[in-house]
């Protein structure tokens, strides 16, 4: 890697002031080069992509993947076992891709969250009383907003989605947590393995007794195509109900946060939430940043990129957090402005490799906001906000106690 500084490369994560700003390295670096050598928190080199532009090139880029021509000495953003370094197939990956959201694109239309839309309110509305029912035995303590709300919606709205048992989202909620995490690889590998192995035995339960789920859609594809091996449906299985519950969970907590960090905005939102939730929405997606790192991508060839070399089989960590608050696109970027148009922000990615589930987690979103604020017109933080901090043993980032009361 050809450094474009003198000095050394600098190691993510970098400090930040609080848990809803990120750091001011971050335009420093902007100012500096579109892209900037840095040290992953795996020690290994890559490329850190900060500015708008640049970022919105890579996602749609097809010379970027997420697989490696030499995956055993590929660099690494953590030991994680999932986004943590290369994943499927260097000669087959955009054969799979394209194969994957052929299928998987109906599951996660706007269609299909439409009808979803009810269900979400009234799993949204049952959280909303046990939250109620725990303040009322406890008034004195405050309510872990991320335990009682913000995890486990995402966790039972991806259950319906993908057709697993409710009664099971502690467990693989639990497993999800140790595979991202930056602590320890071998058990993060090992939750991976379990997980997969779990996802194995619902993908044999649906061969039986098919339901109207995605993983019931999954299994049928298999049966059609003798190269979609056991492996590769545990795999995706897996990876669906990761992704789709830990970034939601995130920007439910992140959201509460700007809301109730600033007493203006929050009353503005209470005169009519479910008025203003879609701009709402769109603002808190732009400044959510609740990781530390990035999406990890790999150069498949020699490329170019504003007159940065990035040679074949390198590294690169797509910052969105820094992309978002790129004050050549968005004025006043640090600023949370949910009358912000347009908000062309890059949290869901962009072109060919867009996030799958965005209709799901503007759904998810849009729901939970005005539910929240309607049930519980007095919440506030029950700590000082300074207090707060974001994990920084973990990929997705995030926190693990928001504690609220009304």
């Amino acid at each position: 890697m050809t450094s474009t500084t003198q000095n050394a490369p600098l190691r993510l994560p970098f400090d930040r002031p609080n848990v809803l700003d990120i750091s001011p390295l971050y335009s420093a670096l902007q100012r500096q080069s579109p892209l900037t050598p840095v040290i992953t928190p795996a020690g290994d080199p890559a490329w850190l992509v900060t500015t708008y532009a640049e970022a919105r090139q890579i996602f749609a880029d097809p010379r970027f993947g997420e697989s490696h021509p030499d995956p055993a000495s590929a660099p690494r953003m953590a030991g994680s076992a999932v986004m943590g370094g290369p994943t499927g197939d260097y000669e087959t990956e955009e054969r799979e891709h394209d194969r994957w959201r052929r299928l998987l694109m109906p599951a996660f239309s706007m269609p299909r969250m439409r009808r979803l839309t009810g269900r979400i309110e009234t799993l949204t509305a049952g959280l909303l009383d046990n939250m109620q029912a725990a303040h009322d035995l406890a008034p004195d303590q405050p309510v872990n907003l991320h335990e009682s709300l913000s995890f486990p919606l995402p966790v039972l709205v991806i259950c319906e989605l993908l057709g697993v048992p409710y009664s099971d989202a502690r467990y693989f909620g639990a497993l999800t947590d140790r595979i991202t995490t930056f602590d320890s690889a071998s058990d993060s590998q090992a939750a991976m393995a379990e997980f997969q192995e779990y996802t194995g035995r619902l993908a044999a339960a649906k061969r039986l007794e098919p339901g109207p789920d995605v993983i019931s859609d999954i299994v049928a594809a298999q049966a059609e195509d003798p190269t979609f091996t056991d492996e590769h449906l545990a795999y995706l299985a897996a990876r669906l109900l990761f992704a789709g519950h830990e970034t939601t969970a995130n920007r439910i907590d992140y959201g509460t946060l700007f809301l109730l960090s600033d007493p203006q905005l929050r009353a503005w939102f209470a005169q009519d939430p479910e008025g203003r939730v879609n701009s709402v929405v769109e603002e808190i997606l732009r400044m959510a940043a609740p990781s530390g790192v990035g999406l990890l991508r790999y150069a498949r060839e020699d490329v170019e990129i504003a007159g940065v070399k990035v040679a074949r089989g390198e590294a690169v960590l797509i910052s969105a957090a820094a992309a978002n608050r790129d004050e050549s696109v968005f004025a006043d970027p640090d600023t949370f402005n949910p009358e912000r148009k347009p908000n062309v922000h890059l949290a869901f990615g962009h072109g060919i490799h867009a996030c799958i589930g965005a209709a799901l987690g503007r759904t998810e979103l849009r729901v939970v906001f005005p539910a929240l604020f309607r049930r519980f017109p007095g919440l506030r933080l029950a700590t000082e906000f300074e207090t707060l901090r974001p994990r920084t043993n973990r990929l997705t980032g995030g926190v693990d106690n928001l504690p609220v009361t009304w």
